[in-house]
């Protein structure tokens, strides 16, 4: 298994693979993704999406079948570690993100202030919006 940048030839992966996981937004082929590639399959995903005043990851996911070995964590590295700037996020599973270096932030950038209708279903109590700095 290996953790890599994704290609124009993976979209495709991405997308099913995000569709498959509830993952998946408009606009998503806009954004930086890395993936987990065993031989030619997609087992994992994370996206980058600039907002202008900040970066946030967006999307990650792993596939039933490959979950408990590691790889949501990777994808956060590879992700982080080709960031410019500070990433934020925000989650339901704080605890997840902490473990990687997140911490839950005060407030949020302006460019994070979700459309009411992508929340639709989400428990506001309990999103989290957390960053990890860039030291």
């Amino acid at each position: 298994m290996i953790i890599r940048p994704a290609r124009s030839e993976d979209r495709p992966a991405v997308r099913d693979l995000s569709g498959r996981l509830g993952l998946d937004y408009p606009d998503m082929e806009g954004d930086r993704f890395w993936v987990a590639a065993e031989d030619s399959r997609i087992l994992g995903l994370v996206g980058l999406k600039d907002r202008g005043d900040c970066l946030e990851l967006v999307g990650l996911g792993v596939a039933p079948e490959a979950r408990s070995a590691g790889l949501g964590a990777g994808l956060i590295e590879a992700l982080f570690a080709a960031a410019e700037a500070d990433v934020w996020l925000a989650t339901l599973i704080p605890g997840f993100f902490a473990r990687s270096g997140f911490r839950p932030a005060e407030a949020s950038p302006a460019g994070m202030i979700k459309d009411p209708a992508w929340c639709e279903g989400c428990p506001r109590t309990g999103c989290t919006v957390m960053v990890r700095r860039r030291t």
